[in-house]
């Protein structure tokens, strides 16, 4: 509703804009730059409005169908539940409607799908520590293994891929910007210009293996159904390797038509999309 009476009170801006513009005779160069500036505040205008319109009615949205799923949860239909919070993250990805979904779906006795929420949401926050707690518990009580992750992993579970980014980011260009103003400004570089260069530098430097570790964490997936089995060849028919339980870890290697060739543990083999879920949906 709010994005439709942005799109009129839009439309009816941009009428009036034209029209003004229209009649207005343009016989100098002060009175053209005047025309063409007026003319793009009102496209910016047009567009900074209808992004909020559409935002606004995001928002108020998902807010709905979190508010859905946590009267349901509270009234003991985890299913229900589930759905709402389902579709809340499908529209807009949070932390907190991932915990809960985790929360509904271990509820409806799917640890896979528990599991995998928990995940994403200690993958969109690593700050949530009742996701984390989750994981324990869950873990511990189906008795799964934790993902294993190679050294360059670790700091890469410190923060999010968006501020792992941010961080290289800030870093390399301020560490870019101490050493080249002096130059173009011709003056030399002082002692604590050069040790703020320096540390700039080794932040940066840090933070590499750490976006490595990010891209390499996101081929970890967790099975979400049950009777679930690692197959020898990508086939229907192909002979079962080994069983695997929901919420088990894997990894991903390549792909090939419906089936993934994943890493467990414990054996090597090939599984159904279908059957499992990235902790960052591609």
């Amino acid at each position: 509703m709010a994005a439709r009476s942005g799109a009129w009170a839009l439309a009816r801006f941009i009428l009036r804009t034209r029209r003004a513009v229209k009649r207005t005779e343009v016989r100098a160069p002060i009175q053209l730059l005047a025309y063409y500036v007026r003319l793009q505040a009102s496209w910016i205008f047009t567009f900074a409005l209808v992004g909020f319109s559409l935002f606004a009615g995001a928002s108020s949205s998902s807010s709905e169908l979190f508010l859905r799923g946590s009267d349901a949860y509270r009234a003991g239909n985890f299913a229900a539940s589930a759905r709402a919070f389902r579709a809340c993250v499908a529209q807009q990805p949070g932390s907190g409607a991932l915990q809960n979904l985790g929360l509904a779906e271990w509820q409806n006795g799917n640890v896979g799908e528990a599991v995998l929420a928990w995940e994403r949401a200690g993958w969109l926050d690593p700050a949530n520590r009742a996701a984390k707690l989750n994981l324990e518990f869950a873990r511990e009580h189906a008795q799964l293994e934790a993902p294993e992750l190679a050294w360059y992993e670790v700091p890469s579970t410190w923060h999010s891929a968006e501020a792992w980014a941010w961080i290289a980011s800030v870093a390399l260009w301020f560490t870019a910007g101490i050493i080249i103003v002096p130059v173009v400004l011709r003056k030399r570089r002082t002692t604590w210009q050069q040790a703020l260069a320096a540390a700039g530098l080794v932040v940066f430097l840090v933070s590499v293996p750490a976006q490595v570790g990010v891209w390499t964490r996101s081929h970890i997936g967790f099975v979400t159904g049950k009777g679930v089995a690692l197959r020898l060849t990508p086939t229907l028919e192909a002979e079962t390797l080994t069983p695997l339980a929901p919420g088990e870890p894997v990894r991903w290697v390549r792909a090939r038509g419906n089936y993934l060739f994943v890493r467990t543990s414990r054996s090597n083999g090939w599984l159904e999309k279908k059957e499992i879920g990235l902790v960052c949906p591609r």
